[in-house]
C-alpha cells in the first residue's frame, strides 16, 4: 500500500463500542490467571495466560520490553492552595535517561502541566522528608516545545539523585481511563516482573500477565528470550483525534537494544514472538535503521531516528537479516554494546512486518494507534477477534486480559 493510501486511512474504520464495564479497573490477583485469546489461521480459541507455553513452538524467541514505569506525576501546591501537576514526559538536559536520573542538583524535562493557567512565572516548591533531612524540590518553567512545557528541576541536597526524588515525591501515572487515583498496589501491579530500566510513563501492558513461574516454564520448554528497551510515552494510548492518519503526529520514543539481542535476532532460525506492541515497534525500527546504515555505513545521528512515514516511503527493500548485519557491523566498528535511537514508527494496515511472527498484546482502545498496529498484523480479522472478546467476557485495556495473535498472511 502506498504512503498516500495509508495517510488517507480514516480512523473511524477502527472504532468499536467499548462499554465501561468491560474495562478492567484492577488486575487479577494472580497475573497469569488472565484469559488468553488465541488467534491463528482464522481460528479463535481460549486458554489461561498461564498456559501460554503450550501454544508456542519450542524454537520460539520471545522479545520483551524491560522498561520500568517511573513516578512521573509530581503534585505541587502553591501558597494559595492551587494544585499544579507536573507530568514528566522525557528528559531534556541531560537528554540521556540514565544520566538524567543520576543528576544530583539540577535537570530539565519536557512535561505536561495540569492546571497550567494557575502557574505563572513563580517557582514551585515541595518539601520532601527523606532520610537525613528535608529536601526542597523546586520547579521552574523555562520554555515550551511542541505543546509541552520545559521544566527545570533543582534541589538543595546533592546526596540525592533525581531518580530518588521521583520515587519519593512522584505518583505512578496509571491510565486516565481507569477513572481512579493510583493506589499503593499499583506500584507493583503496574510494573512487569522483568522491568529494569527506568523511563516509561505507561506500562508495556502485554507483559503484566507474566509471572516468575511462567517465565521459568517457558525457559524450561526451551523458548529463548531477549530484551529491548522502549520507554513508553504518554501518547501511546491516546486515541487518534484527526479524521485521517495524515493529520496524526506520532510521538517520539526512546529505544535501546543490546548487541546481544540484535545478534540473537540475527541468529534465530525459528519463530519470533513480540511481547507487546512496544517490543514489536522496537524490533521493526531496527529494520529501518539497518537499511539506512547499509546504504550509508558512515555514522550520522540522523540514521538512528525512525520517522513516522518512513516505512511507506521505502524503496529498494533489503532482507531483514541484511539490515541486522549492517547494525552489527556498525556496533563492531564502534565497539558499542547497544544501539540507542528514537522512533516515531507508525504501523498501520498496509505495513509489511519484517521480524515478528506472533504478537502478545492486550485489547486496545477504539481509534488508537495500537489498534491500527493490531489491524496491520491480523488484517480485518481484528473485528472478529474483538467481537469475540467482548461477547465472551474478556477484560479490556491495561489491566485486562491478553491475546496471542499469529500474523495473518492474507
Amino acid at each position: 500500500m502506498k504512503k498516500a493510501d495509508i495517510q488517507q486511512l480514516r480512523i473511524a474504520r477502527f472504532d468499536y463500542l467499548l462499554p465501561d464495564k468491560k474495562i478492567a479497573k484492577y488486575p487479577l490477583r494472580d497475573r497469569d490467571e488472565s484469559k488468553l485469546l488465541l488467534y491463528q489461521g482464522d481460528r479463535i480459541t481460549v486458554d489461561r495466560f498461564a498456559g501460554l507455553g503450550d501454544h508456542l513452538p519450542p524454537d520460539s524467541l520471545m522479545v520483551f520490553n524491560n522498561t520500568k514505569v517511573i513516578h512521573a506525576r509530581l503534585i505541587f501546591q502553591k501558597a494559595t492552595g492551587a494544585r499544579i501537576e507536573v507530568f514528566c514526559l522525557s528528559p531534556r538536559e541531560p537528554g540521556d535517561y540514565v544520566l538524567n536520573f543520576q543528576q544530583r542538583q539540577r535537570c530539565t524535562w519536557n512535561c505536561l502541566i495540569g492546571n497550567a493557567r494557575r502557574w505563572k512565572e513563580e517557582t514551585l516548591e515541595m518539601q520532601l522528608p527523606l532520610e537525613g533531612g528535608v529536601v526542597i524540590l523546586r520547579a521552574d518553567k523555562v520554555g515550551t516545545t511542541g505543546g509541552e512545557a520545559v521544566v527545570a528541576f533543582s534541589w538543595n541536597d546533592e546526596r540525592v539523585t533525581f531518580s530518588e526524588l521521583l520515587d519519593a515525591a512522584g505518583k505512578l501515572p496509571i491510565p486516565p481511563y481507569l477513572n481512579r487515583p493510583a493506589e499503593a498496589s499499583d506500584d507493583e501491579t503496574y510494573q512487569t516482573v522483568y522491568s529494569q530500566v527506568e523511563g516509561s510513563v505507561a506500562a508495556p501492558t502485554a507483559g503484566l500477565h507474566f509471572t516468575p513461574g511462567l517465565m521459568d516454564r517457558l525457559r524450561h520448554k526451551g523458548i529463548k528470550t531477549a530484551e529491548v528497551t522502549l520507554h513508553v510515552g504518554a501518547g501511546t494510548f491516546k486515541p487518534v483525534k484527526a479524521p485521517t492518519m495524515e493529520a496524526h503526529e506520532m510521538h517520539t520514543e526512546f529505544i535501546s537494544i543490546p548487541l546481544t539481542t540484535i545478534q540473537t535476532l540475527y541468529d534465530h532460525p525459528g519463530k519470533v514472538v513480540a511481547v507487546g506492541t512496544t517490543s514489536a515497534r522496537t524490533i521493526e525500527s531496527l529494520y529501518y535503521i539497518g537499511k539506512k546504515l547499509n546504504e550509508q555505513p558512515d555514522f550520522s545521528p540522523s540514521l538512528f531516528n525512525v520517522e513516522q512515514w518512513e516505512p511507506y516511503d521505502e524503496s529498494s527493500p533489503i532482507a531483514p537479516k541484511q539490515a541486522l548485519e549492517a547494525i552489527l557491523r556498525y556496533l563492531d566498528r564502534t565497539g558499542e554494546q547497544r544501539l540507542t535511537a528514537a522512533t516515531r514508527l507508525m504501523i498501520a494496515p498496509g505495513y509489511r512486518f519484517h521480524f515478528p511472527d506472533a504478537l502478545i498484546t492486550n485489547f486496545h482502545q477504539p481509534q488508537s494507534t495500537l489498534l491500527l498496529l493490531v489491524s496491520a498484523f491480523v488484517g480485518d480479522e481484528w473485528r472478529t477477534i474483538y467481537r469475540f472478546a467482548l461477547e465472551n467476557d474478556f477484560r479490556f485495556l491495561s489491566y485486562g486480559d491478553g491475546s496471542l495473535l499469529w500474523k495473518n498472511h492474507k
